[in-house]
């Protein structure tokens, strides 16, 4: 994660926080200096046993959203520094975009700060 310019002002470490297809998952924590590099795969797993269309499936998955979430450990609670949301179908298969690289193990998506992130 990229964040060019910024410096924390709170040292504590940073993780992820993502939510997809009703399930959470968080990374490892990462010291508090960008650029911050997640070095892990998250594995979630979901059986659609009621569904037989492919086309019934694009829709369930346009309805559910995708959530990932940039939390520095600033107690109690944490701080959520930013966020990014959209339906589960286009975060799992992106349009494709016309730069060059390979296809799946990199993404760029534009997380929305948080208004206590300064």
């Amino acid at each position: 994660i990229t964040c060019p310019g910024v410096l924390l002002k709170d040292k504590q470490e940073l993780y992820l926080n993502v939510f997809v297809l009703g399930q959470y998952g968080k990374t490892e924590c990462v010291p508090a200096v960008f650029p911050l590099f997640f070095q892990e795969r998250l594995v979630f797993e979901k059986e659609f046993a009621n569904i037989v269309d492919p086309g019934d499936l694009v829709k369930l998955l346009e309805f559910d959203t995708a959530v990932l979430e940039l939390i520095q450990l600033i107690p109690p609670v944490g701080k959520i520094l930013a966020t990014y949301e959209e339906n589960t179908r286009d975060f799992l298969f992106p349009d494709p975009k016309l730069t060059h690289g390979r296809r799946g193990l990199e993404r760029e998506i534009l997380m929305k700060r948080s208004p206590s992130f300064t």
